[in-house]
């Protein structure tokens, strides 16, 4: 029996040193992309201020008025939800924390009477919706740990289209914002309409704005430049997110490794313990046996020695015997 138990320990001691493998490999390979996706985060920065100070610039020479991505609808029938996962498990509560977030926002929807839609980004997202049957109108996989500008401009389009064409009066977005390694928020934002004080409000470090004169007119270059912001915000989502989920991915897989040593260690002595038990049994069977041999040789002998004694002392009797009658 413990022969068999050691056997089994042994072979699921190999099983999680597999899988230890492989769960230090994927931290490893996390903790690389980190920086990278990092990196790409703080390059796009610099492009988002300066379309947000155009577009500031813009507003603040009196365009934007009556641009349609700025002017809020006056009754908010349908939201649209752009919901930005991963394509990937084994990244800890990455997935669920911004799935969870977005469920509370439709849920939202339905208690104020507003029907909504959904955008996904990532397989993840577009497999829990779909499962659940929501209703998603396009979905969009395969980048989600290396984004593109072109991936954010196909999002953006697809959000903004329908919220040209009203069949959405109200565009969300959520994702997990970068702050470091260790620290990631799901935030939850307004994409579309942009509000009009948040884009004038732009920050110039107390630099007193120049007056431009602008051909053609402000209006006009901001419905060509606004939905360029709109795919800009979602690119640099993309980018926090992707960088989120290396961050997610390198802790979840360094405690995924960390629990098998700490498995490791402890089948190892409960196969030691089981080990020598079996030992122990086998030195006592030897032991035993021995014993038993060793009493059954003194035995034997001391019944050969009774017999011999018992016919001397019968041949003694017979001759004294014969003395006396003769």
């Amino acid at each position: 029996m413990a022969g068999g138990q050691e056997r089994v320990l042994r072979r699921r001691i190999k099983s999680i040193q597999s899988t230890q493998k492989i769960t230090r490999a994927q931290e490893l390979i996390a903790a690389s992309r980190i920086v990278r996706a990092q990196g790409r985060v703080h390059a796009a920065q610099p492009y988002s201020d300066s379309i947000t100070e155009v577009v500031a610039d813009l507003a603040e020479g009196g365009g934007g008025i009556n641009s349609a991505l700025l002017v809020p609808r006056p009754e908010v029938r349908r939201v649209a939800h752009i919901v930005i996962a991963a394509d990937r498990g084994l990244c800890g509560a990455y997935n669920s924390n911004v799935l969870r977030a977005a469920e509370a926002a439709v849920a939202e929807d339905r208690t104020a009477g507003r029907n909504y839609s959904l955008i996904t980004s990532g397989r993840k997202a577009e497999a829990y919706f779909r499962y659940r049957d929501y209703d998603i109108d396009a979905s969009f996989s395969g980048f989600s740990d290396q984004p593109t500008y072109e991936d954010a401009r196909q999002i953006g389009q697809t959000a903004t289209r329908a919220f040209l064409a009203e069949e959405t009066d109200l565009v969300e977005i959520v994702y997990t914002r970068f702050v470091s390694a260790g620290v990631q928020v799901v935030e939850r934002k307004t994409l579309v309409p942009m509000v009009r004080e948040d884009v004038v409000s732009s920050d110039r470090g107390g630099a007193v704005a120049a007056s431009y004169e602008f051909e053609p007119s402000p209006d006009t270059i901001l419905d060509l430049l606004l939905p360029r912001y709109v795919e800009s915000r979602v690119f640099a989502a993309l980018l926090n997110a992707a960088a989120s989920e290396h961050a997610s991915r390198q802790r979840a897989m360094k405690s995924a490794t960390d629990n098998a040593h700490d498995l490791i260690v402890h089948l190892t002595r409960v196969m030691n313990r089981a080990r020598q038990d079996a030992i122990t049994t086998e030195i006592m069977e030897i032991v035993g046996g021995a014993e038993a041999l060793r009493g059954g040789k003194k035995k034997l002998v001391s019944d050969d020695f009774l017999a011999d004694t018992i016919e001397a002392r019968r041949a003694d009797l017979f001759e004294a015997r014969t003395q006396s009658n003769s």
